[in-house]
């Protein structure tokens, strides 16, 4: 019971890092900030943590490569649907792949209960897929969320910005699902990794402490070095406690890996979709409406239900 709470809550901390992510006016340079935050907190700590045993440096590496598409992915996401679409979609869709995968290409058969998980997931994707915006009539300006700041967002087509409909809304829907196949990816690759590591802290320190520079360095040259000279206080607070959101969400996944089965812990830290709804009907005035509601109900009962043997 432990293990599911803490990974539950592990869910929220992440759709509250994401929506700090969504709401920053350059959300390259939030990643930056994300990715120095991380780096403030762990680096000094691989001077004191061995690293992990030689066998989960391949899954280790992997699964770094694997973040950077991930991060680019997410941005694009952000850039073209809204936080209460886009969110469920792509977190609600990697244990529905896992899953997919493991039935086709493992032969592994699912369950009754399974079977009705991927069902419901299935369902409720296509209603959040079907219930973002899909005209191009601006909204009331959202109030400003905790994280966000006054000025633009570069990103072509911001959902923010109200312009998201039609083929932009398809390519939100495209782009979350990418994401989610990303999410799947490194999951699978950081539940072996972490199993071989010997150790769920020597896995996270070194895992963080060279993706959190890696991230900075990635954003830097995509963007150029003056990408955080032009943030201001509020926005670099914002971004370096985004990093330390992100990096103690994924390092409780990374703990429980240790501790239950990969599709349950998987599963589980996506229960987070519900708060990634609320989120956006909160922080971002984006309509919540009964049926994204019930849609992120069935999602995260779905991907419980992925759990059952």
């Amino acid at each position: 019971m432990a293990v599911a709470l803490a990974v539950i809550f592990a869910g929220v901390l992440h759709a509250t890092w994401n929506a700090i992510a969504k709401g920053a006016a350059d959300r390259w340079a939030s990643f930056a900030l994300i990715g120095l935050g991380q780096s403030a907190v762990v680096v000094p700590l691989l001077a004191v943590v061995d690293p992990p045993a030689a066998a989960a440096w391949p899954w280790l590496l992997a699964s770094l490569a694997v973040h950077l598409v991930y991060m680019g992915l997410l941005i694009a996401s952000y850039g073209l649907g809204d936080f209460g679409q886009v969110y469920p979609l792509a977190r609600g869709s990697a244990p529905l792949i896992v899953a997919l995968v493991a039935a086709t290409a493992l032969d592994e058969r699912p369950t009754w209960a399974q079977t009705a998980g991927i069902t419901a997931i299935c369902g409720g994707l296509a209603v959040l897929a079907f219930t973002g915006r899909t005209t191009n009539t601006p909204r009331p300006a959202a109030p400003a969320p905790p994280a966000a700041h006054a000025g633009a967002d570069p990103s072509p087509g911001s959902a923010s910005g109200g312009a998201a409909g039609g083929a932009a809304g398809w390519r939100a829907v495209g782009a979350a699902l990418l994401t989610g196949a990303s999410i799947a990816t490194y999951t699978l690759l950081d539940g072996v990794g972490v199993r071989a590591a010997e150790g769920a802290l020597p896995y996270a320190v070194w895992e963080f402490g060279i993706e959190g520079p890696l991230t900075v360095a990635a954003v830097l040259a995509l963007r150029g070095p003056g990408t955080l000279a032009r943030l201001d206080r509020r926005q670099w607070a914002a971004g370096l406690t985004g990093g330390v959101i992100a990096m103690t969400a994924y390092g409780i996944v990374l703990w429980a890996q240790t501790r239950g089965a990969l599709a349950a812990v998987a599963a589980l830290r996506e229960t987070g979709v519900i708060s990634g709804a609320i989120i956006g009907a909160v922080f971002f005035s984006e309509r919540l409406g009964p049926r994204r509601v019930a849609a992120a109900c069935v999602v995260a009962a779905g991907v419980l239900l992925l759990t059952a043997h």
